[in-house]
């Protein structure tokens, strides 16, 4: 629940609470991370003559042109705005050009979805979305991809239907505990619970020969509000197209991991592939998916599986029985990034890319270009800073990428081109993706907690005239659980979310180990406009952020995360943010080892004693689990503790280091010191990746943040002990604590050269 659907009265009384004791922006005087006193002040004047360029018009100018034809991979306008795009940065003084990559993406030629039996209930699916004369741009027909799932293989299948409620893992076991088989079936989940490439690949890990996906109101409809046109929710025909690719062992182009997708790059045989899905699936709306659930027996769902349409949900197996077949156009297509350079002085080596996306499935006002504008926005502001003689200390790099939807290729291949360049050369990375009325969202490197903590008490926000900083901290103490709300009061800093992926970051983070930040405002702009043709400008107008008020936020956001780090003397991070998150996860997967044994134990017993039906209903019939074989005790996270421990020294060494008046004074005074610090901090995200890469998907590098193999867009924290010990691989378990413990301690030895450059040994 976000803070705008809390009783009014109550809200503002407790938001203005909560925020009396800090109401405005800090003044010119206060540091930055990263400055000297004397340069903290020029920093803050340059901002302020960077806000004063800022012009809202050119946002809404901008998503007009941008989104007025459907701008797909491939598509005619996807390359014109591709041009469009570099011809503005070259008008604001930029170098920029347009790189390009040939990419495997597939469209649909054949489509059917039949429900033919029981007889009586027979249905062809419409796989349409209507135009609305509400919607200037929905009725493109010919230019718009057709509803659909990218990556899907092609297929030709009959079978009887099962209902597995989000198709995650817990789902199959529920059903497995009621004795439903889904071999040789057809499963529909609903979107939500995980990212929608995970339904097919655990459905065909279970025996299901194909999967749909529909929209559920009671998430994504009439359930959470109006349906568009009159309000802003997915509506009875609105269907969410989006891609299945297999992210989690590696994004970008499907034949070509690892390496650029350029001419005369070595690929993949298509059979080979292992990111695409091993059965057939699509998406559908809730208007194709009712019939479908309506001829649907066997027992009731359970109730947390329900959704919101006017029928019994069933498990099935049957009497549905459906037909689907798909086949698709296997094409190669050729994506435009664009690079825009502004080239930096003393430190031109040092590079801070900035990027969002370009590309849709439809017309993509709010996806992506809500983020897009805001990104140019900021970037021509930055370029008339240059005009006007400022010239940035670091080089700066903005990004449009193609293709991100697909499978975030444009980024990923772009990184794995110049790998080793943005190894050697890249000090941060900061996308942004989607964009709206709310409050700012964070997630990202925690060396840079407090760095983006300071930004955001330095922007305002544009309703509620505070600091976007002070609005997220009340939101968290009304709306948080107990030890949130509790450290919303009490800690200097905003914790920051870790990344997993779904954005262009994933390829700089979790491959490079570039630190990176994800930002964008949302929360008050909800709507069922995702993916769908009526993710328009109409639409995005409406209920997105009409005045672009939040579009300029973001600019003045990401304007100022960019300028600091371009202009900051020394790489603005920070070890304690970081080695605190740190111990948090180290909490956490030592519970999680601890519960996870406890509850296998537990369930032994209760199995060899005949007791486990009686946590069941009597009525229903449970198919018994079989007992599984422990170790003696939970893995030693011993080394991890030890390694933490160290972490958590080193970080406190360093800060006290860099505190002293000495230190202050040499950093001061010597620009050699400051380039030397910056390479140490630079390779700090560097020395967290592996080259062997995380167990059986070796492209996610990072050691300590990667998206979940059953998640996919969700983070997995110590993903290599975490994802073991959820696998019950108390083996492979052992082992990662072996390979984490090893990473921490390396992170620990780079802070401890950064202190021992400060103090001069």
């Amino acid at each position: 629940m976000r803070l705008s659907r809390l009783r009014p009265l109550a809200a503002t009384f407790l938001l203005c609470t909560v925020i009396s004791a800090q109401a405005a922006p800090p003044q010119g005087g206060k540091p930055l991370s990263g400055f000297t006193p004397a340069r903290a002040g020029q920093q803050r004047a340059l901002e302020a003559r960077f806000d004063a360029l800022l012009k809202r018009e050119s946002l809404r100018e901008w998503m007009r042109r941008l989104s007025a034809r459907p701008h797909h991979v491939g598509s005619a306008y996807d390359k014109d705005n591709a041009e469009f795009i570099a011809g503005l940065f070259r008008s604001w003084g930029y170098d920029a050009q347009i790189e390009t990559f040939d990419v495997l993406f597939p469209t649909p030629k054949t489509r059917v979805l039949e429900l033919t039996a029981p007889e009586y209930f027979s249905y062809a699916a419409r796989l349409a979305e209507p135009a609305l004369k509400e919607d200037a741009t929905s009725g493109q027909a010919a230019e718009q991809l057709p509803v659909y799932n990218a990556y899907s293989i092609d297929g030709d299948v009959t079978g009887q239907l099962v209902y597995v409620n989000y198709g995650v893992p817990r789902d199959y076991e529920e059903l497995e505990r009621r004795g439903i088989d889904v071999k040789g079936k057809i499963v529909l989940a609903r979107y939500g619970g995980s990212w929608r490439g995970i339904k097919p690949k655990v459905a065909a890990e279970h025996g299901a020969v194909g999967c749909l996906i529909y929209s559920d109101p009671r998430d994504d409809g009439y359930f959470q509000g109006d349906v568009y046109p009159k309000g802003a929710y997915r509506n009875e025909w609105g269907a969410q197209r989006g891609s299945v690719a297999d992210m989690p062992l590696f994004p970008g182009d499907p034949l070509t991991p690892g390496v650029g997708a350029v001419k005369g790059a070595k690929r993949l045989d298509l059979k080979s592939a292992p990111t695409l899905t091993k059965i057939p699936v699509m998406p559908i709306s809730y208007g194709d998916a009712q019939p479908l659930l309506r001829a649907l027996g066997g027992a009731v769902a359970p109730e947390a599986w329900r959704g919101a349409l006017p029928v019994t949900y069933h498990l099935g197996p049957g009497p549905a029985t459906v037909h689907l077949k798909l086949e698709f156009n296997w094409d190669t297509k050729t994506i435009y990034d664009v690079i825009a350079r502004l080239k930096g002085g003393e430190r031109a080596d040092e590079w801070v890319v900035r990027g969002n996306h370009h590309d849709a499935w439809v017309n993509g006002a709010n996806d992506p270009v809500s983020g897009l504008v805001a990104l140019l926005e900021e970037a021509r502001a930055v370029g008339e800073l240059a005009k006007s003689g400022w010239r940035p200390k670091r080089t700066i790099i903005y990004c449009a990428w193609d293709g991100e939807e697909p499978g975030l290729l444009g980024s990923t291949e772009w990184a794995e081109t110049h790998a080793e360049e943005l190894q050697r050369h890249a000090v941060l990375y900061v996308n942004s993706d989607t964009n709206g009325r709310g409050f700012l969202g964070v997630g990202g490197s925690h060396t840079l907690e407090k760095f983006v903590n300071e930004v955001a008490r330095d922007v305002t926000d544009p309703e509620k005239k505070i600091t976007v900083w002070e609005r997220e901290r009340a939101s968290r103490i009304l709306e948080g659980s107990a030890d949130e709300r509790k450290e919303a009061r009490e800690r200097e800093d905003l914790r920051i979310s870790a990344l997993g992926s779904g954005s262009d970051y994933t390829p700089f983070l979790q491959h490079l180990g570039v630190a990176s930040l994800n930002i964008g405002f949302g929360g008050e702009d909800n709507g069922g406009s995702y993916h769908s043709v009526y993710d328009s400008f109409d639409h995005y107008t409406r209920f997105g952020d009409p005045n672009f008020d939040y579009g300029v936020a973001l600019a003045q956001v990401g304007g100022r995360l960019v300028l600091r780090f371009a202009e900051a003397d020394t790489l603005p991070l920070n070890f304690g943010n970081f080695a605190d998150t740190v111990a948090r996860y180290v909490k956490e997967v030592t519970k999680l080892a601890e519960d996870t044994r406890n509850e296998i134990a537990e369930r032994n017993r209760m199995l060899s004693e005949g007791t486990y039906k009686a946590v069941y209903d009597p009525t229903e019939t449970y198919v018994l689990p079989k007992e599984e074989t422990l170790p003696a005790a939970a893995p030693d996270l011993a080394p991890l503790q030890r390694a933490l421990a160290k972490l958590q020294e080193s970080a406190k060494n360093y800060q006290a280091a860099f505190d002293s008046q000495d230190v202050q004074a040499r950093l001061t005074s010597s620009t050699d010191v400051q380039a030397r610090l910056d390479q140490i901090l630079m390779n700090f995200e560097r020395s967290m990746t592996r080259e062997a890469g995380l167990p059986r998907r070796p492209w996610f590098k990072h050691q300590v943040y990667a998206p979940g193999f059953y998640t996919g867009y969700g983070v997995k924290t110590l993903p290599g002990v975490r994802e073991a010990v959820e696998q019950h691989n108390w083996a492979e378990a052992a082992e990662q604590v072996a390979v984490v413990s090893a990473t921490l301690e390396r992170a620990a030895a780079e802070i401890d050269r950064a202190t021992a450059l400060l103090q001069g040994k």
